[in-house]
């Protein structure tokens, strides 16, 4: 018996992106499709699309525009993960494709093109109904799945870390700004700041940090859990969040968060962390206080909350219902 072929669209090969391309090797023909920039060769795209039986996607915009659309055209069903940039409208933060223009555009056609939509979190999928106006019929909400980590926590350090690449987009999306500025409020604290660097904006960051901030820059996978493992405090000082997959690693490795309620950060964290009145340094500073009050029993339930309501079990089998449900209607 022959395996449903599926055609694998992305631009990146994320972590996020890989754990659904490895699950879906577990039960199809799955045939990667990586485009690199906007030079697509639409005959090579075309033939890919025509031999396959579902086209999977992974963010709309360019690279997913065309598998999508001749998968319409070949009356073939495709699902799309949204709800990243794609859906997002934040104008303070210039952040999102839903400000308008030909990304608006590009986006909003493979959205209403696909056959079924998944977002990560419910914020995400009130987004996309609300920027994009699909109806909620068509998104099914599945979110990321994590595993247990291999290393674990010991001692925990007087030490405050969050994750993100370092550019202009993010100083306030992901609240690096307001992260570094409220080192300030609590000089007996270490803060890092870990994430690559892709523009000059972290001379800002710079410019804004106290004594003690440290920007590590890129780090490995290892690094990183090590740095998670090491850590008392995450903060996430965001204004939108499609789901905060940083938060949920290192709630993993039993760090306390403190976030903002915006997007889907409240999804992920629960009542396992402490939330920010605002963005603001002094606002962030404050929860801080708070969490390093908690009773240490919070960093357990922190890591059990991301095992019991995000685990890859949980993925693999809605993910593998809805490419049956679309093969089925096909």
């Amino acid at each position: 018996m022959r395996l449903p072929r599926i055609l694998f669209v992305h631009n990146a090969l994320q972590p996020f992106v890989a754990v659904d391309l490895n699950l879906l090797r577990e039960r199809y023909a799955v045939q990667e499709w990586f485009v690199r920039s906007r030079a697509i060769n639409l005959v090579a795209t075309w033939r890919a699309v025509r031999r396959a039986d579902l086209v999977f996607g992974w963010f709309a915009s360019w690279h997913t525009f065309f598998p999508v659309l001749f998968a319409r055209w070949l009356s073939k069903p495709s699902l799309m993960v949204v709800g990243g940039y794609d859906t997002a409208r934040v104008s303070e933060a210039d952040y999102g494709s839903q400000r308008g223009g030909i990304r608006q555009v590009i986006a909003r056609r493979v959205i209403h093109n696909a056959t079924h939509l998944i977002t990560n979190s419910k914020s995400a999928c009130r987004e996309t109904m609300s920027n994009v106006g699909v109806p909620r019929g068509k998104i099914t909400v599945v979110y990321h799945g994590f595993e247990m980590p291999t290393a674990e926590w010991t001692d925990k350090a007087n030490l405050v870390i969050t994750v993100g690449g370092v550019g202009r987009t993010n100083l306030l999306r992901k609240g690096l700004q307001p992260f570094v500025q409220a080192a300030a409020h609590l000089p007996d604290l270490q803060f890092v700041l870990a994430g690559k660097w892709f523009d000059d904006s972290i001379e800002t960051l710079r410019a804004h940090a106290a004594a003690n901030v440290t920007f590590t820059g890129y780090l490995s996978d290892a690094d990183l859990q090590a740095l998670y493992a090491k850590a008392s405090i995450y903060v996430q000082a965001s204004l939108h969040e499609g789901f905060g997959m940083s938060v949920a690693e290192a709630m993993l490795m039993g760090c306390i968060p403190v976030v903002t309620n915006v997007g889907a950060l409240p999804e992920v964290v629960g009542d396992c962390g402490f939330y920010a009145a605002d963005n603001s340094p002094q606002a962030v500073a404050a929860a801080i206080r708070q969490a390093l009050a908690a009773d240490e029993a919070l960093r357990q339930r922190a890591r059990t909350r991301v095992l019991t309501h995000f685990s890859v079990a949980q993925r693999r089998a809605a993910l593998f219902d809805l490419i049956q449900a679309c093969l089925i209607e096909r």
